[in-house]
């Protein structure tokens, strides 16, 4: 609508307003051009082609022409304009010759009501020859056609058009608004019904390109918030689970040294036993859970120095000696050529421990567990392999979320459900490559590549 105001309001300036100014510079243009011409042939053209140069710009122009030797006597005359003020009664050619002769032969511009027709004209007047001496004369009468008819006309054309514009301009505007905010509101209602948590809702965006692309941006972020509640669930279901079982068997025991084994000290040193080992699971959980937590925040530090690589695997498959003989798993490790890395040991400890730790609770009947060390250009890359029964290619990429189990696994020796989780969260923090392969049936690998820091740079520090 403002756009619309703005193209009447200038239309009415430059037509209404300004209308006799444009007309009367263009009129002057005009004959101050045919002058030029006309003076460029009597100078140049012979005679006969002079005199039908004239004629021709007096027709083409509707202008009265005429030409006088210097005592102002007429040598070329054309009349095209009626009641002209050149040649007629009350103005005399010698009246504007009189008037170039007191200018100094200078050119004379004049503006003239003629009343015989109550309109002006203008006359143009000047001296042919050289400063030197003067040939003759030219003068030149253009009527200026009463433009107040004509704008009056224009005048009510364009109110009865500015009218007529405002008001289609007012139902496009209308049209448009609404065809663009329909589908901005149903995205919003959208929106409202997905803060209220249902993820069922249908983004429609069609309409235009970008309505659709921003429906297209929030069905993508309603499938990855279903994603972080079905974890969230998930989360709140297994830690639940996993806090439920110690802090049961706490209080069957606590309850059994009281009423039952109190006074015998074989049993209440069993119980008691049971008991330490409940509380440190409880506590191994908590540990993590505040370690996870710390990682993903970005507030737990590196504290990067350097170790000797297989030195520390093999420090670390060595904890599983008790485990590898109680419940005989098979821990081989292949090292490389001994390396020096720089990182944070202790949390790389916890990965390769994690690691492992998760190939034991998933390897196969057979119980092997295969770690290797392969030096490379610029790092050191660590494989832990399981024979177990693999993961689906679609569920390797939640492997590494908080609590997810797949279905087709079960854990043999308990854990936190966080592993994976503290494992990908210390990576990131170094900013190391880490992924798994998988083959369902013949198990899985993760590996993770320690990079050697730019030279004189340790790793980054958070």
């Amino acid at each position: 609508m403002s756009f619309t105001i703005i193209v009447f309001v200038l239309l009415w300036l430059f037509q209404i307003l300004f209308f006799e100014r444009f007309y009367s510079s263009t009129k002057l243009n005009d004959v101050d051009k045919t002058a030029a011409s006309i003076i460029y042939s009597y100078e140049n053209d012979p005679s006969t082609e002079f005199s039908s140069k004239l004629t021709s710009l007096a027709l083409a122009n509707d202008l009265c022409i005429e030409i006088t030797d210097r005592y102002g006597r007429s040598i070329y005359s054309r009349e095209y304009a009626g009641d002209c003020l050149i040649h007629g009664r009350e103005n005399s050619t010698f009246s504007f010759i009189k008037m170039i002769n007191d200018n100094n032969n200078e050119t004379i511009w004049r503006k003239i009501l003629n009343k015989r027709t109550n309109s002006y004209m203008l006359v143009y007047g000047c001296a042919l020859g050289t400063p030197d001496r003067t040939e003759g004369f030219m003068l030149i009468n253009a009527t200026l056609e009463p433009v107040g008819s004509t704008v009056s006309i224009i005048k009510k054309q364009l109110m009865w058009i500015t009218a007529l514009l405002i008001i289609i301009a007012f139902f496009i505007s209308l049209f448009v608004s609404r065809r663009i905010s329909s589908p901005i509101d149903k995205i919003t209602e959208g929106a409202e019904s997905l803060a209220k948590g249902n993820f069922n809702t249908k983004f429609d965006g069609r309409g235009y390109l970008e309505a659709k692309k921003l429906a297209d941006t929030l069905t993508y972020a309603e499938k990855e918030l279903s994603k972080v509640d079905t974890l969230q669930r998930d989360l709140i279901a297994n830690v639940s689970h996993d806090l439920r079982t110690p802090l049961t068997m706490l209080k069957a025991y606590a309850e059994m040294i009281r009423d039952l084994s109190g006074d015998n000290p074989v049993k209440r040193n069993e119980h008691l036993e049971i008991i330490i080992n409940e509380t440190d699971r409880l506590s191994l959980m908590v540990n993590d859970i505040l370690d996870l937590s710390k990682l993903e925040s970005g507030r737990q530090k590196l504290s990067p120095s350097e170790f000797e690589i297989t030195a520390k695997l093999n420090e670390i498959i060595g904890r599983f000696k008790g485990i590898s003989e109680k419940m005989g798993y098979h821990i081989h490790f292949t090292p490389d050529s001994e390396k020096t890395v720089c990182c944070d040991v202790v949390k790389i400890e916890q990965v390769i421990y994690n690691l492992i730790n998760n190939a034991i609770n998933y390897t196969g009947a057979d119980k092997q567990v295969y770690v290797r060390q392969i030096n490379q250009p610029g790092g050191v890359l660590i494989e832990v392999e399981d024979t177990g029964d693999g993961i689906e290619e679609d569920k390797i990429k939640l492997i590494f979320d908080k609590y997810y189990r797949s279905e087709n696994h079960k854990r043999e020796v308990v854990g936190t459900g966080l592993g994976l989780s503290i494992v990908k969260a210390v990576l990131k923090l170094h900013n190391y490559d880490f992924g798994v392969r998988s083959v369902l049936g013949k198990g899985s690998v993760f590996w993770f590549r320690i990079s050697d820091p730019p030279a004189g740079r340790s790793p980054k520090q958070q």
